[in-house]
């Protein structure tokens, strides 16, 4: 099972809500920090889907190992994929975060980006960090997505 059909395979909280009555919804995937750390994959609040930091990981293996593009394209495509328990897709998107570990690799990562989101354009930041948990990894990412009154369920 690749990580990207993982996510969203459990989910938690059904009928939970948050703090002023909004209804409360985790999905999980199979990856190991979830469990070590004590995050979801993601979470919807109200309208908003909230996706969690995602790496370039798939059945437990790096993806693209040394080229920012393929990583950053595989963890695109896994935080989207987070949104389908939701009944969402890239079109949801509204925000993007790109986290890298050389400013060198910008044009490899934004090419990624513009080819997953296209005419969706979602705001977006990018960010030069010194590092992830795995030193293998170059690229991470974060989606908010926004479910519109006519998606609710």
């Amino acid at each position: 099972m690749t990580e990207s059909a993982a996510v969203g395979r459990q989910s938690d909280a059904d009928g939970e809500t948050y703090g002023d009555g909004r209804p409360l919804r985790r999905v999980r995937s199979d990856s190991p920090w979830e469990e070590t750390i004590g995050f979801a994959r993601a979470v919807e609040i109200g309208d908003r889907i909230l996706v969690a930091g995602t790496m370039p990981l798939v059945d437990g293996a790096i993806q693209g190992e040394g080229d920012p593009y393929v990583q950053a394209r595989t963890a695109f495509e896994r935080a989207v994929a987070a949104l389908e328990p939701f009944g969402l897709d890239v079109r949801s998107v509204v925000r993007t975060r790109m986290y890298i570990t050389h400013a060198r690799d910008v044009e490899d990562v934004g090419r990624a980006h513009r080819e997953v989101f296209g005419s969706v354009r979602p705001v977006a930041t990018l960010v030069v960090v010194s590092g992830f948990v795995d030193s293998r990894v170059l690229v991470e990412v974060e989606i908010e997505a926004f479910r519109t009154p006519k998606e609710h369920p």
